[in-house]
């Protein structure tokens, strides 16, 4: 994904209260500035504001409760400012959601229609990816590689075709989930090898359902070790 670029004052706002509650200043479960004083601190209009802070609520990130106001619902990874700016975040969430009902389908699909030569390449593609934690690296590629040949195995051109015409997007979203498992622990790479290993797993049985299952699993836990449960 090119870096997303700035169309203003939303993004500023957007930015600027995401970037506090990740410092801790506006804490999970407590109300944020009223939109008035928002305005008033960025000196512009509350439509302005709101347009920033409809975006916080489609991230997830904040919410509005009638009667109380708009509190803070989860703290994404504080991580994610050393590898992504912030104003990002909203095109890798858009993303994932995607990818988790795409590629679920094509996971479904590789379980009834893959031959022994996907099963080598998915195969390969995650040996590669267990060399990539050996050896300390990020292996963005090779995560692209791994998931592409799933998509192949499900012998349906177009899965290969929508992921071919996102795969900057993807990149880029790999690139940021496995950097941030690269500062937190081996477990968190391992955990994220098993999760490979159980779509592989059910597609060799020819699983269906637990193959989308595991896939569905799969990215949304990526989402939610990134933006938080």
């Amino acid at each position: 994904m090119t870096e997303r670029k700035t169309t203003g004052l939303p993004d500023k706002i957007y930015g600027d209260i995401l970037n506090r509650i990740l410092e801790g200043e506006y804490k999970e479960g407590e109300r944020l500035p009223t939109e008035h004083a928002l305005a008033e601190r960025f000196a512009t209009s509350r439509p302005t504001v709101r347009e920033a802070l409809a975006r916080l609520r489609a991230d997830g990130i904040i919410m509005t409760r009638h009667g109380s106001g708009t509190m803070v619902a989860r703290r994404p990874d504080p991580d994610v400012r050393r590898f992504a700016p912030l104003e990002t975040l909203s095109d890798i969430r858009r993303c994932y959601e995607f990818r988790i009902v795409t590629e679920a389908g094509a996971a479904e699909q590789a379980a009834l229609k893959a031959d022994s030569d996907d099963i080598a390449a998915i195969q390969h593609a995650w040996n590669e990816l267990e060399r990539i934690i050996e050896t300390r690296g990020i292996g963005a590629q090779d995560d692209l590689m791994f998931h592409l040949a799933v998509a192949r195995a499900s012998k349906n051109p177009f899965f290969i075709t929508v992921m071919s015409f996102i795969e900057e997007q993807i990149l880029f979203s790999m690139n940021l989930s496995r950097n941030l498992s690269l500062v937190k622990t081996v477990e968190r790479q391992r955990l994220v090898q098993a999760e490979h290993m159980e779509v592989l797993d059910a597609i060799r049985r020819k699983d269906p359902a637990a193959a989308g299952t595991a896939m569905r699993a799969h990215l949304a836990n990526a989402l939610d070790r990134m933006f938080g449960s």
